[in-house]
């Protein structure tokens, strides 16, 4: 990406590129960078680990071992060193949290979405709002500690959708993605593909650790909190994806969240 700069609010300039990044001295650091629908950011790696975070806008993102969707409540902790990518599914004020690896030891070293609380929020913004190389004395410094934290003990959402390898598989992926209210079963799939329902079903466990109808679940319930966050009603919600009844749904939702939709949504 060509590097270009933008002025914020605190009258300095900042690079939109991460090479501008990778050697500050500073223990965390805060990419701004505005996007709009369909941009894409190719497969990269860092050496810092990183909150991907989107103050607002959604957007995805994939590794080798799954797909992420990311709205504004919450973000995808990243270590050093795995290589991801990004979608931009609407506008999006990017705001990258780069972590020293020695700092980002404790977070784990596999991805993971976290959910973001009002404080951390808070808290990105307001780093972000300073220079590159800001001061590391005082307010800053509290708002450093206060990240790593909130991050530390930011609740982690079961939202990873595991990405097969397999042509056939990802085809049936990409479809079901695209179209989560679909009913149709693996044998239809099986059909579409030109493979046996039994080959569908031992690759569904093998490359994404998942069944086939425990995959599917976990698409819509990915598509589902990301409709109930744009304010979406939880009946229509339901409806839309081919649930029964809104309370199929919730039980659905409960039983893998641990809480109904709107107390999940309405949590402080």
């Amino acid at each position: 990406m060509k590097k270009t700069t933008r002025t914020l609010a605190a009258n300095t300039e900042r690079s939109v590129d991460y090479q501008d990044y990778r050697d500050v001295p500073r223990p965390m650091t805060v990419l701004v960078r505005d996007q709009q629908t369909g941009e894409y950011n190719a497969p990269h790696d860092h050496r810092h680990g990183q909150i991907l975070y989107a103050a607002s806008g959604m957007m995805r993102a994939v590794t080798e071992d799954g797909l992420w969707f990311l709205p504004p409540r919450r973000a995808l902790w990243i270590p050093p060193g795995i290589v991801h990518d990004q979608l931009m599914l609407s506008p999006v004020q990017l705001r990258s949290v780069y972590i020293e690896p020695h700092l980002a030891e404790g977070f784990g070293d596999s991805c993971k979405i976290v959910e973001v609380s009002v404080m951390l929020r808070e808290l990105i913004l307001a780093l972000a709002d300073q220079p590159i190389e800001y001061p590391q004395e005082g307010r800053n410094a509290h708002i450093v500690a206060l990240i790593l934290h909130e991050i530390a003990s930011a609740q982690s959402l079961p939202l990873q959708i595991p990405w097969p390898v397999d042509r056939r598989l990802v085809t049936v992926c990409k479809a079901i993605l695209e179209h989560p209210e679909q009913p149709h079963s693996v044998e239809f799939w099986a059909d579409k593909v030109g493979a046996s329902s039994r080959t569908l079903i031992r690759l569904f466990i093998k490359e994404t650790g998942l069944t086939f109808r425990h995959w599917v679940q976990q698409v819509r319930l990915a598509t589902a909190i990301d409709r109930l966050e744009q304010g979406q009603a939880v009946g229509r919600v339901a409806r839309d994806l081919g649930y029964a009844s809104q309370s199929a749904f919730s039980a659905m939702f409960r039983r893998v969240m641990g809480e109904s939709p709107r107390e999940f949504l309405y949590r402080e």
